[in-house]
């Protein structure tokens, strides 16, 4: 199967059987989720969740928290992975907020990868999801999942992940197939023994055909 033809049935299906999808992170704004993000990397959007509410209990706001004692963030976020890097970098980006940009987040790529501790698929999640920019943020389910079904084709970091799915997928549906792609990892296509059984994407899965290419031999 042709690569664009991959594409389409993929986006054919979710448009169809997953109309709806979005950040499973609770948020009230754009502060909220930048923070939430941030926590995210290599932890659970499940403990996120649980982190965030006595967090902005406490910094309701960039200018609070940038105010903020390593030591006190340190101890509301130390339940996820990498506490002591993730409570310097809270701190630092909202300093950056509200020295650089009056406590405003600013809505482009290259300018939020200015912020400290927002990275490339931070910023691209922060850009497709609070301002509806045709970015598609890469993280370890989406380079996993578009891998396994023949989205992209030996890409060695997320960069490149991003610079191929990107090329096939229409701008108007970027921000969704990054919802899309990461639920289907989540839900589905698992890092461990993926439910190719309940996955309605096998048809025209790689992973699944070459596999049961493998087992008829």
């Amino acid at each position: 199967m042709r690569k664009d033809e991959r594409f389409r049935r993929v986006l054919e299906y979710f448009l169809e059987n997953h109309p709806v999808a979005e950040t499973e992170l609770r948020y009230k704004d754009p502060f909220e989720l930048t923070v939430a993000v941030i926590l995210s990397a290599q932890c659970t959007d499940k403990r996120v969740n649980m982190i965030t509410p006595p967090f902005f209990k406490k910094f309701p706001d960039a200018g609070s928290l940038a105010g903020a004692d390593v030591a006190d963030v340190f101890e509301l976020v130390k339940s996820c992975s990498y506490p002591n890097n993730k409570a310097k970098n809270l701190i630092a980006m909202a300093k950056s907020l509200i020295e650089n940009y009056g406590g405003i987040l600013p809505s482009d790529v290259p300018e939020l990868e200015k912020i400290p501790g927002i990275g490339r698929k931070t910023a691209n999640v922060l850009a497709s999801v609070i301002f509806n920019k045709p970015a598609l943020a890469v993280d370890t389910h989406v380079f996993r999942v578009a891998a396994r079904i023949g989205l992209t084709t030996r890409a060695k970091n997320p960069l490149q992940a991003e610079m191929q799915l990107i090329a096939h997928i229409p701008e108007s549906l970027r921000s969704i197939a990054h919802h899309w792609l990461i639920l289907h990892g989540r839900y589905i296509c698992v890092a461990r023994n993926p439910k190719c059984a309940e996955c309605g994407l096998k048809d025209f899965c790689k992973y699944y055909l070459t596999n049961q290419a493998t087992k008829s031999c």
